[in-house]
């Protein structure tokens, strides 16, 4: 018996201890205005896949590589006309919080060859996002994602703080400032 309650106290203790460590989103609710209403949070710390995929040297990688930066993973493709008009707004957002700490990453998804998304960046004017390939799409199944484009908001553990459907403005007031405070928690939280 005495035995039993210790490891109920140890498992309670431990399911505590993980607990501890997710982020609060509700701290956040209040800045899900405008395009931002659309973000769902996670429901628990989700580890993302470690399926790899390519990025723009042809390497194959997985996105353990952005350990410690907080994250916006954005799964799109060249033939989809809401990616399109969303891609600029992602470059907004990486030229205003983008940093040692944070990072917008971009992942098209399916059939779109290196050159095509060369031409889609050419031609909506986009320089500095990357240009990562899922060419079989295994990277954005094991995730979840059913639809493009879907954005992801990782932290710096590599778990999914949550994620958006749609198209969004992400160089908006409303994006930049939740993001900010998102990014600012999670440094303060794996700080601690």
């Amino acid at each position: 018996m005495k035995f039993l309650r210790s490891l109920l106290l140890y498992t309670a203790l431990g399911l505590g201890a993980n607990t501890a460590f997710a982020m609060d989103t509700s701290q956040f609710e209040a800045l899900k205005t405008g395009d931002m209403r659309k973000l769902a949070w996670a429901k628990s710390d989700t580890p993302v896949s470690s399926v790899t995929y390519f990025d723009e040297t042809g390497q194959e990688t997985d996105l353990s590589t952005y350990r410690g930066k907080t994250v916006v993973l954005n799964f799109w493709a060249t033939w989809c006309a809401p990616c399109r008009k969303e891609m600029p707004s992602l470059s907004e957002l990486q030229n205003e919080l983008g940093n040692e700490t944070f990072e917008v990453v971009t992942i098209a998804t399916m059939r779109n060859s290196p050159k095509s998304i060369q031409s889609f960046f050419d031609k909506i004017g986009v320089q500095n996002l990357s240009q990562h390939n899922d060419p079989n799409g295994a990277l954005s199944r094991s995730m979840g994602v059913l639809g493009l484009p879907t954005t992801l908001i990782i932290s710096k553990s590599g778990d999914e703080i949550g994620r958006l459907l749609g198209d969004a403005d992400w160089g908006s007031a409303d994006a930049i400032q939740l993001l900010s405070r998102i990014k600012d928690a999670d440094h303060v939280k794996k700080d601690m």
